[in-house]
């Protein structure tokens, strides 16, 4: 039986798979652990409902991806760029933020401990002060 027609899970230790290439295979509820992952690609893949724990993803790519539902927790995001991203409905708790910038987004009902950005931006550049008629 070769490998394309087996279904019974592999298990591989200790081993140096460099260059090994996995294509059209499912890997449902398979565990990878304590492995070197660097520069490897993934394509056309379901990653709905996995779990990263403890891992290094710096430098990485994210591009054309499905990501509702997300949950980022104890993660160190500096120097992170978010480029035509919908983040409609999310929430940022408890977060350092000093030095981000944020540039020609759509700010409508965005929220800063509850009051919105737009308000604050009108207030900031006179818009919305009131004047003596």
């Amino acid at each position: 039986m070769s490998a394309m027609e087996q279904n019974d899970p592999i298990v591989a230790t200790n081993r140096q798979m460099n260059g090994s290439a996995f294509v059209k295979v499912s890997m449902r509820d398979s565990r990878i652990e304590d492995a070197a992952l660097q520069s490897m690609r993934f394509d056309y893949v379901n990653m709905s409902d996995a779990s990263f724990l403890r891992m290094n993803l710096s430098r990485a790519v994210f591009d054309d991806g499905l990501m509702p539902g997300v949950r980022m927790t104890n993660v160190n995001l500096s120097g992170v760029l978010i480029e035509n991203a919908n983040l409609a409905g999310g929430t940022i708790r408890d977060a350092n933020l000093s030095g981000v910038s944020i540039a020609d987004c759509n700010l409508a009902g965005l929220r800063v401990d509850g009051h919105l950005v737009t308000d604050l931006l009108k207030l900031a550049s006179g818009e919305g002060e009131k004047t003596d008629a």
